[in-house]
């Protein structure tokens, strides 16, 4: 539960942590998925750091979201394998369904 207090200007100021680390908490755990031999771990999406949105071109940067989320070695192996976009996209549902992340549900909104 969120807690209030008093600075001495008067304004009120409420603490988000506690809210937080019960959201963060309450996520799943990361994943391990196999395609074409090649085997990662996602962390939930939600989990991910907040600059990864400037970094995104799009909602459906799914390469530069992978980029962000695994190591460069890992994404190369996914190339080697002969990853097209639409392994790319079969991921990122998947990643998204054991994310808790509704179809058609913005990921951003999800966090609010």
């Amino acid at each position: 539960m969120a807690t209030t207090s008093k600075k001495p200007a008067g304004r009120e100021v409420v603490s988000l942590d506690s809210l937080a680390k019960q959201k963060r908490d309450a996520l799943p755990e990361a994943v391990t998925f196999e395609l074409h031999g090649v085997e990662f771990t996602l962390e939930p999406f939600n989990s991910l750091p907040m600059n990864l949105q400037e970094r995104m071109r799009g909602p459906e940067d799914y390469l530069g979201v992978l980029r962000a989320a695994l190591n460069e070695a890992k994404v190369q192996e996914m190339i080697d394998a002969g990853y097209t976009l639409v392994d790319l996209e079969v991921i990122a549902n998947e990643w998204m369904k054991r994310s808790g992340v509704e179809p058609g549900e913005s990921p951003a909104s999800s966090a609010s």
